[in-house]
């Protein structure tokens, strides 16, 4: 019995080992029959995730990685198609195939995935910040009464308004392709210019309804615009030019040496032989509003106090010496 026994155990481990041989064989025939490869997976934020795997077409492979395309992505090649010789999927969310196609059909060409990658530039956003002027509005309103005879009358002028504009700029290849408002801050708040229609009336300009006060002289609207209007005629080429005329008138009507031609600015314009107002009729085709808004600031200006010199006469240039200001020759 105990040779029987001891012929019998060698047997055993024999087989023992040839089923793990065999066992090992083919664990070896299966890994080399397995082609392993290395893929490349960029995501559309610009990630790159280098994987090994086995898998042969884009979904096992995103499936395998745990990669679920979200509604607006796309993914390239498609998920049902084969890898590519380069083993690069591309997951965006721009629609690229078409334009990939598009260019290989134009270049009449074989173009890389690389190659395509490479040109498609990504999409840059930059914060702008920037001053814009807001124009101002028009506003007409009519208190004629529905007479025959009417006529506009700006009783206010209009000045621009400006804004400070937050912006969110999209740029591709330095290229502006999208301009979004994200704030807006208004620095400087617009004037409305206001026109009046009124009644044409027959008016004299023999007296004048003038306040003084603090040294600021106010005068009613139509004596207002007959004060433009003169000076207008007067110089009108500049705001300079136009503030030395109505600034002659000032000078004078502070001064006892003018004193009996009157006490205010437009008296004096409409003193005997002095300005244009008694000497020909042409200032009153300027009447209404007819003359540059800065003669209107530079009017203005002076009856607020502001002086650009302290001459009482001026005549045209050349004839007469003097200083030189808007076409007219002070002293």
């Amino acid at each position: 019995m105990k040779k029987a026994n001891k012929a019998i155990i060698p047997v055993r481990k024999i087989i023992g080992i040839c089923l793990t041989l065999l066992f090992i064989m083919g664990i070896g025939v299966a890994a080399t029959s397995a082609q392993f490869n290395n893929v490349k997976i960029i995501l559309s934020n610009g990630y790159i995730m280098e994987v090994t795997t086995t898998k042969t077409t884009v979904g096992e492979i995103l499936d395998e990685n745990h990669i679920i395309l979200l509604p607006e992505e796309s993914v390239y090649p498609s998920e049902d198609s084969k890898l590519q010789d380069n083993n690069t999927i591309r997951i965006s969310k721009e629609e690229i195939e078409n334009v990939e196609v598009a260019e290989v059909a134009e270049n009449s060409r074989n173009v890389t995935v690389e190659e395509i990658l490479a040109s498609y530039d990504s999409i840059v956003e930059k914060i702008e910040v920037v001053q814009e002027t807001i124009p101002y509005e028009t506003i007409t309103k009519d208190v004629s009464n529905d007479a025959s005879s009417k006529r506009e009358t700006v009783v206010q002028n209009g000045k621009d308004g400006l804004k400070e504009v937050t912006y969110k700029v999209k740029y591709q290849n330095d290229i502006e392709i999208e301009r979004t408002e994200i704030a807006s801050n208004i620095i400087e708040e617009p004037v409305d210019k206001i026109i009046e229609v009124r009644k044409v009336t027959n008016r004299s300009y023999g007296s004048t309804s003038v306040r003084y006060r603090n040294g600021v002289w106010t005068y009613s609207a139509e004596e207002f615009d007959l004060l433009c209007a003169i000076t207008a005629q007067e110089c009108s080429s500049s705001y300079e030019g136009a503030l030395a005329v109505i600034t002659c008138a000032c000078n004078r009507a502070e001064s006892t040496k003018w004193a009996r031609n009157g006490s205010d600015p437009l008296s004096q314009y409409k003193a005997p032989n002095q300005f244009c107002y008694s000497i020909d009729s042409y200032w009153k085709r300027r009447l209404n509003g007819n003359y540059p808004d800065y003669v209107v600031q530079a009017v203005n200006d002076a009856l607020q106090g502001k002086r650009n010199h302290n001459y009482l006469s001026f005549r045209s240039a050349g004839y007469a010496s003097g200083e030189y200001i808007g076409g007219n020759v002070y002293f």
